[in-house]
């Protein structure tokens, strides 16, 4: 596969935005392990092998197993995920494919009793943030492979 352009290259000042909202993310006081699960299983169910890369990466570099890796596709058949894992990946799944149903009230409601608000919205913009980074990804077809953790982040950052 061939990269069809380099996009934060082309745009800069759009980058500079979506880097924002993914640093906000970054430091919005959720559990890194649990935003790289839900980046993780948004990218699977994109296709967006650069970001499946990626993010596989940095949950290895924060001490991620491999069960837990390779049986997020099947989070639902799978012991190894917590009630507010499962209720992240369940909202994710959700936001992410929005035009198979919009967001079930039960959806919502699972969410709502491991989430305050604030992180349930916290967590909707990362959703909508790896989403973003996996369109843009796609779109110009970025290459997979190329992503190499800059350090370990700890699941207590």
């Amino acid at each position: 596969m061939k990269a069809r352009l380099d996009f934060r290259r082309a745009s800069p000042e759009g980058m500079k935005a979506m880097g924002e909202l993914h640093a906000f993310v970054h430091d919005c006081g959720l559990d890194q392990t649990l935003l790289e699960l839900v980046k993780l299983r948004a990218s699977q169910i994109n296709g967006c092998g650069h970001c499946i890369d990626m993010h596989v990466k940095e949950l290895r570099a924060m001490g991620e197993g491999e069960q837990r890796l390779y049986l997020l596709d099947a989070w639902e058949e799978s012991p190894f995920y917590s009630d507010r894992e499962r209720a992240a990946l369940a909202w994710c799944e959700t936001v992410t494919c929005i035009t198979e149903g919009h967001v079930p009230d039960e959806v919502y409601e699972k969410a709502r009793t491991q989430f305050s608000e604030k992180e349930l919205v916290n967590l909707t913009l990362a959703i909508v943030a790896i989403n973003g980074a996996n369109r843009l990804n796609i779109a110009f077809r970025t290459v997979p492979g190329s992503h190499r953790v800059q350090r370990a982040v700890t699941a207590a950052e």
